[in-house]
């Protein structure tokens, strides 16, 4: 059930009606995630503008998919994993990286699984990171700026995803063929 409603630029808040116009140039049209969080201009915005800085970051465009797609996996975002499916596919992403983390395999290289390990880590336990997690964090290469930036990810991901949970935003027609479910693994 959706209990939030999809806005347009006509039904949407005046403090949303301008962010909506920007990302209705951006994308063609305008995302449902969009049209939801301009319920709250301010939400809107942070959302968008945590994107912007994330994509400004010290990570690369693989990084980010990494960080984006664990969080998203993580908190089973039904919207959130096909719509970054998507990006990855527009970032040149190699499709079996993509595949890989829709499904929670594990990284190509130790690095890439070291930024997931650190990534699930904090999402896992409210920011926390052991000290030998850490280490293996900084031991893969990564430092201080890549670890802030992940928690910057988390920060867009979690208006996102949380977003999505409660409004059920439906996904948009250019993210359908992506559709996802989190598998349910017999034990």
């Amino acid at each position: 059930m959706t209990t939030l409603k999809v806005h347009t630029i006509d039904t949407a808040p005046e403090g949303s009606k301008s962010q909506l116009k920007e990302s209705a140039k951006s994308f063609g049209r305008i995302p449902n995630l969009h049209g939801v969080l301009a319920g709250a201009p301010g939400t809107l915005e942070a959302y968008k503008k945590l994107g912007d800085l994330f994509l400004e970051s010290s990570l690369t465009a693989e990084e980010q998919t990494v960080v984006w797609q664990t969080i998203n996996v993580e908190n089973e975002c039904h919207y959130c994993v096909p719509a970054h499916t998507a990006i990855a596919g527009m970032m040149k992403i190699d499709p079996a990286l993509t595949e890989a983390l829709r499904n929670s395999e594990p990284m190509p290289t130790p690095k890439l699984q070291a930024l997931q390990d650190a990534t699930l880590s904090l999402v896992r336990n409210r920011g926390h990171l052991t000290d030998s997690e850490l280490n293996a964090f900084y031991n893969a290469g990564y430092g201080e700026r890549q670890l802030l930036d992940i928690i910057l990810g988390i920060a867009q991901k979690t208006i996102s995803n949380y977003t999505n949970h409660i409004a059920n935003t439906p996904v948009d027609k250019a993210f359908a063929k992506f559709e996802w479910k989190k598998e349910v693994v017999a034990v």
